[in-house]
């Protein structure tokens, strides 16, 4: 990017700022690097700190129905102190650690439709000011690599994902909102859910994978929810597709309600932020699943692209409604 941002709160002659990641994608619980460059204005100016903040754009639910808002999940103070002669560029290196529910954006390189970005807060001679935004690309760890591309050889397909504003009763959930990956069901599975939903919530230690399957109704009772929780080790060493077959299978035969496996917590309730169904043929384009596992199709792809091309967009726009 280049220096596209004029510190607003201090009006013409003020420094600008760009914050430049390094190439590639992070990983949960990873680090984040990069620099952030600024360059001085027409007069001197005490810069006090500089601050990476998190943000993502969540859905949350309520009475009058969905509505989407960006939330802030981190931040890091990575510089400050120091004095920036007018019109002399300054960089500012920085290395921070992502929370390790940080979400999943990309996989096999291929936007899945979760946006994130990093903001960077400049603080000089006492005003602030929002000065850049950057979109931030997160892989999956390997074991969650490894179950996607598991459910991918089962003939389970990618639908979509996104980010749910709320907690998961009885897990060790830390952020205040959780990532969804939608999955459409695998042929032997079609005839009793309509779609699958996988969130992981990774810690230190290890990854708790919860599982919702919106099940088919039969001729003498309606559809319903089910719902499971699983704990692996980040380095487990599995035969992850007769793993998560067993997970489904147990899921699809549960007759609702929810049940915890290897692990901490015990799960005794729904989400606790009200319920989130949305399935239904309406949901996306179910996507065939290859040899080399869980795809993103091309129309998932060509809108998960506009969405990272309007990242800066979406997100100022929300912050000029907040001030």
């Amino acid at each position: 990017m280049v220096f596209k941002r004029l510190l607003g709160s201090l009006g013409v002659g003020g420094p600008t700022v760009d914050t430049v990641l390094d190439p590639g994608a992070s990983r949960p619980g990873g680090t984040l690097t990069g620099q952030v460059h600024l360059e001085g204005g027409q007069t001197d100016f005490d810069i006090e700190h500089i601050t990476l903040e998190l943000v993502a754009r969540v859905e949350a639910e309520h009475a009058e129905g969905e509505s989407e808002g960006v939330v802030a999940f981190e931040r890091f103070t990575v510089g400050g102190g120091f004095r920036l002669a007018a019109g002399q560029p300054h960089s500012v290196p920085f290395t921070v650690t992502l929370p390790w529910e940080t979400p999943v954006t990309e996989l096999h390189g291929q936007h899945l439709g979760v946006v994130l970005g990093v903001r960077t807060e400049l603080a000089v001679s006492g005003a602030r000011d929002k000065g850049d935004l950057d979109q931030l690309s997160i892989a999956p760890l390997p074991v969650q690599e490894a179950i996607l591309e598991a459910f991918g050889q089962l003939g389970f397909g990618f639908r979509s994902a996104d980010l749910e504003y709320g907690h998961i009763a009885g897990t060790g959930q830390r952020l205040p909102f959780y990532q969804e990956v939608e999955l459409t069901p695998a042929p032997r599975y079609a005839h009793q859910v309509n779609e699958i939903e996988v969130t992981f919530l990774a810690n230190p230690g290890s990854v708790e994978v919860v599982l919702e399957a919106d099940k088919r109704g039969g001729l003498f009772s309606g559809g319903h929810d089910a719902l499971t929780r699983f704990t692996v080790g980040h380095h487990d060493s599995r035969d992850w597709t007769a793993e998560v077959d067993a997970w489904v299978r147990q899921l699809t035969e549960r007759h609702g309600g929810t049940h915890a496996h290897t692990g901490p917590y015990a799960v005794h309730d729904h989400h606790d932020h009200g319920g989130h169904r949305r399935s239904g043929p309406g949901m996306g384009t179910a996507v065939a699943a290859g040899a080399a596992g869980l795809a993103v199709g091309v129309a998932g792809g060509l809108v998960a692209a506009e969405v990272v091309d309007e990242v800066g967009d979406s997100f100022e726009g929300d912050e000029e409604d907040e001030g």
